[in-house]
């Protein structure tokens, strides 16, 4: 039956309490998660180990990729060294942009384990749907830019950035179109490889290692064209458009769901910046745009924007806030007169709840670490990623922040372009 009015505030009052309680207990919801995971030591010996990318990961068996284990730790300092400062507020962005690729390439041997985990195989954010579950929402998001591009049977699509394949597979299957998709991991291209084998849809899609800002693909291969949440990691969005772009047919139309700003966000606003040097930081961006500067991207690498619009924000009087009115997602700090999709309930439909579930979790892979079931150093990628996540809430109830932002564009057929 959904969230009712009366449900709504029960759960957000039992959040607070329970938040409280770790607060002022930190200590002993640490000892119950280790206790629940001590406990769970006796299941891992009927666990095949996990040596390669066939095992999906879990509490218990967390890995980093391509990553020697012995290596983690000193991943991490590497990782953060990336950047011209790690004090929130700065203005953080990764200072050599020429290793970029490198540096992305590594951030996901680090958290492609973590991620799929605890998110599962489509690393992305969706609208929230009503009295629909978080994997019919995902699935709508995935559809929907499958089918703003045009794809059908016999086209052939591209994925820029695939991950581990979810949406892939998701617009594969939906559409009937063959899809090709790049990353510039190899171990996610392995899982993608293995879900699609397993899934039964190895005809319809390939997974390829590549950097996106240069595809080994020939020009004018492609049907059409997507990314989502993936192109944010290009040092500059022209590098990465113009590849797009050249490979795409004459006349395909590119579709993407940006990590970027909104209008909302105030760059003289320390509370501000420091929540976006968080959400920087934390996601291996080299740093943060705004829509209007991915919108001008697309144009000066000679596409024709067709749609721009941010599906997570719109004047409270286009959309009604429906997720508010129902109790399902309480937002205290909504700016008056816009309405927010609630996305990153994805995450928890209550900050303290998810404070929570996020100690409970660190506690889990802090037994893992020090019993050596995971490497050294996954406790420290866990909270980069728990601190990440709460500034995501923040700056999505604020509004400062969306990561879709939906842009549409299309290559010029011939005669347009000689024109």
């Amino acid at each position: 039956m959904g969230f009712s009015s009366s449900i709504g505030p029960a759960l957000s009052d039992a959040a607070a309490r329970a938040s409280v309680y770790v607060e002022d207990n930190s200590t002993a919801v640490a000892v119950a998660g280790g206790l629940t995971a001590l406990g769970a030591i006796t299941y891992l010996a009927t666990r095949k180990p996990r040596s390669d990318y066939q095992v999906a990961p879990s509490s218990f068996q967390l890995g980093v990729g391509n990553l020697k284990e012995g290596e983690v730790q000193s991943e991490v300092s590497a990782y953060y060294s990336e950047y011209n400062t790690l004090e929130r507020g700065k203005g953080a962005q990764v200072a050599n942009s020429k290793k970029v690729a490198d540096f992305v390439d590594k951030f996901y041997s680090l958290v492609t384990d973590i991620y799929e985990w605890g998110w599962g195989q489509s690393f992305h954010f969706s609208p929230l749907l009503p009295r629909h579950t978080w994997a019919a929402a995902e699935a709508a998001h995935e559809t929907r830019i499958g089918a703003l591009i045009g794809l059908a049977p016999g086209k052939h699509g591209l994925d820029v950035g695939c991950g581990v394949g979810g949406p892939m597979r998701t617009i594969a299957t939906s559409s009937g179109a063959n899809i090709t998709g790049i990353t510039i991991n190899e171990y996610q291209v392995k899982r993608a490889t293995y879900h699609n084998k397993n899934l039964g849809v190895s005809k319809q899609c390939q997974a390829v290692r590549g950097n996106f800002l240069d595809m080994p693909f020939e020009a004018n291969t492609f049907d059409g064209a997507y990314a989502i949440e993936a192109t944010c990691h290009a040092p500059k969005l022209e590098e990465v458009y113009s590849e797009v772009h050249r490979v795409l047919k004459p006349g395909a139309r590119f579709a993407t769901y940006e990590w970027v700003s909104t209008p909302l966000y105030d760059s003289t606003d320390v509370e501000h910046v420091k929540l976006m040097d968080e959400i920087v930081i934390g996601n291996g961006l080299p740093d943060m745009r705004t829509w209007a500067q991915a919108e001008a991207a697309g144009k000066a690498v000679g596409f024709r924007l067709v749609e721009s619009r941010d599906l997570a924000m719109a004047p409270a009087t286009q959309v009604s806030p429906w997720w508010s009115e129902s109790g399902a997602v309480l937002q205290p700090h909504v700016p008056e007169g816009v309405s927010v999709n609630p996305w990153y309930a994805r995450l928890g439909r209550s900050r303290r709840l998810f404070a929570v579930f996020a100690h409970f979790n660190a506690s889990l892979v802090w037994v893992a670490e020090t019993l050596r079931l995971a490497p050294r150093g996954m406790g420290e990628i866990h909270k980069m990623l728990m601190d990440t996540a709460f500034a995501l809430i923040d700056g999505g109830e604020l509004g400062i922040f969306t990561p879709m932002h939906l842009l549409v564009f299309e290559k010029p057929a011939e005669k347009e372009a000689e024109e």
